[in-house]
């Protein structure tokens, strides 16, 4: 008997042999996945392309909107205009900021002390300038110092030096005006008062007044007189100058606004109460026009108070003139 030998089984036959499902059978399934039966592939729906659609299918954009390519482009154009226009800034080199000690360098912690010294500081500047010629740059300097300095803090002493060169230069033309302004803003001190009568002020002050100066340069001195009176000897000053009742009385008359006021505030100052029996007839006259024409409320209560004093020594008649 011959020995039977093992009948050795056929390879397998794939699960489909046809092109169509070829490619199918290809694909790569995950290990965990149990490989599908003929008949659930079958119910599987087919795999869509990843193709774009024909172009002919895609609606064309309406013809008054913008288009999104025409909207990317533009946004695209704006960031690279300003990306040329503000450059990134690593690609500068900017200079380091200043240290602590730099940027309060000029400072101190103590503000009253450091207004007096600058202000000192000036005032020995401006009196050099002026003992070397130099009185138009002296009185911008000061100029700048008076209006930078606090009022509440105590004033440094004004040396002799600047406020001679100050009245000098109100008595010059070419510096009357600016002259005239740190006169001013000398006298809104109290301490710089007495100072200021004692060098000259009230004479040079009368004669910007008088003179054919500008407006600005008279209405300040008249101002800068009005607060010297308020110190005695400044006011028996203007009352001993004969120049100074008939530049004020001019004053009253023919100037206007702040000009005519601190006329009035002057003769008011300087003939009021007690003295108005030594006013003399054209300072009566003189009020008596500016009350009757334009003339601020201060002016006017100054000039009723004047005319009442004179009317009360007998030197003025007020039948005909109606108070304010």
């Amino acid at each position: 008997m011959s020995r039977s030998q093992p009948k050795l089984k056929p390879p397998p036959r794939p699960l489909f042999s046809c092109g169509i499902f070829r490619n199918c059978t290809q694909s790569v399934h995950s290990p965990t996945t149990p490989p599908s039966s003929a008949a659930s592939f079958l119910q599987t729906p087919p795999l869509q392309s990843t193709q774009p659609p024909p172009p002919a299918t895609c609606p064309p954009p309406p013809a008054t909107g913008p288009s999104s390519s025409s909207s990317s482009s533009s946004s695209s154009a704006s960031h690279s205009f300003t990306q040329w226009r503000f450059p990134l800034q690593h690609h500068h080199q900017y200079p380091p900021p200043p240290s602590e000690p730099q940027l309060h360098r000029s400072l101190s912690t103590d503000s009253a002390a450091s207004t007096s010294v600058d202000l000192t500081e000036a005032f020995h500047a401006a009196e050099l300038q002026f003992t070397s010629g130099e009185r138009l740059q002296a009185l911008r300097l000061l100029d700048r110092s008076l209006a930078s300095a606090d009022p509440t803090h105590q004033s440094p002493p004004l040396p002799a030096g600047v406020i001679s060169g100050v009245v000098a230069a109100l008595r010059e033309a070419g510096t009357a005006r600016a002259a005239a302004k740190v006169l001013l803003a000398l006298t809104l001190s109290e301490s710089y008062r007495r100072a200021a009568v004692q060098a000259g002020a009230i004479a040079a002050a009368v004669e910007a007044v008088a003179g054919a100066g500008l407006t600005t340069a008279k209405e300040r001195a008249l101002a800068a007189m009005e607060l010297l009176c308020t110190v005695e000897e400044g006011a028996e000053e203007v009352r001993s100058n004969a120049l100074a009742t008939v530049a004020l009385a001019g004053a009253v008359e023919g100037m206007s606004g702040r000009g005519r006021e601190c006329g009035i505030g002057i003769l008011a100052a300087i003939y009021g109460g007690e003295k108005a029996a030594e006013a003399p007839a054209e300072v009566a006259r003189a009020v008596v026009v500016a009350l009757q024409g334009e003339c601020s409320a201060r002016g006017r209560r100054k000039g009723a108070q004047l005319l009442r004093a004179l009317k009360g020594t007998g030197r003025l008649d007020l039948t005909d003139v109606a108070e304010p």
